[in-house]
């Protein structure tokens, strides 16, 4: 069998499964989220584990700014086992991802933690793909005002998260891939998503949407966690 008809098997059995699965909770840790957030990781095997997801989402680390993927680096690491761990227990619908997160693919618990060990300590994007208002316009007034109002509880004034709640920090995140996500968590698509946020958000109209998450991507990142330049190649890939 071919390469392409081996990652179409792989994709329609992930497709299939995931129809399959049953809703879960949030947060129900245990199993090998936990085994893996207690690991100390080698990030000499989580760069090697990381070159199977350096195909989707680039060496840097910086996805890409339409929004088919989203930026790993700088990501909390705990945020990233979390969200792998439910990929792999089918509590989050990625049938893209799927097959090649399964530990066939990248490996055990340990290779979770080591993989987001590594990204996590990636520069982050000076110029992630951001949203087409700017400060001074209404549509960015809203949206800031928007954020103090509903999301600064969860993910802080700068969009830092809080890596003990599983909170993702969401500066320098691209415009298209929160919209998408913020759409599915508040429209009910994303099994794994925050009660919470979801009813924090029902409300929302899909201009509300939009616009906050437009003033999102306005908010600067740190200046110690970016890369000196948006033509940085990650050494480790030369």
């Amino acid at each position: 069998m071919n390469s392409s008809k081996i990652k179409h098997s792989l994709i329609a059995t992930a497709l299939a499964a995931l129809v399959a699965a049953p809703a879960y909770s949030w947060n129900e840790g245990g199993g090998e989220q936990e085994e893996a957030l207690h690991l100390k990781p080698d990030l000499e095997n989580g760069l090697d584990v990381y070159e199977v997801c350096s195909a989707c989402h680039l060496p840097e680390g910086w996805g890409t700014p339409d929004g088919t993927f989203p930026a790993l680096a700088g990501q909390h690491a705990a945020v990233m086992i979390k969200q792998l761990s439910d990929i792999r227990a089918q509590n989050r619908d990625n049938p893209t991802m799927y097959p090649f997160a399964l530990p066939q693919s990248i490996g055990d618990a340990q290779a979770l933690a080591d993989v987001v060990a590594y990204i996590e300590q990636l520069p982050m994007n000076p110029e992630p793909g951001r949203g087409p208002w700017g400060p001074g316009t209404p549509e960015f007034a809203k949206g800031e005002k928007l954020y103090k109002d509903n999301c600064v509880k969860c993910h802080g004034e700068t969009g830092m998260g809080n890596k003990d709640k599983f909170y993702p920090r969401i500066n320098g995140q691209h415009y298209n891939y929160m919209v998408r996500q913020f759409e599915w968590i508040r429209d009910g698509r994303r099994r794994n998503a925050n009660p919470d946020m979801v009813k924090q958000i029902a409300g929302f109209s899909d201009d509300d949407m939009k616009q906050v998450i437009n003033y999102v991507t306005h908010v600067p990142i740190p200046a110690d966690q970016v890369a000196p330049s948006k033509d940085w190649l990650n050494p480790d890939f030369k």
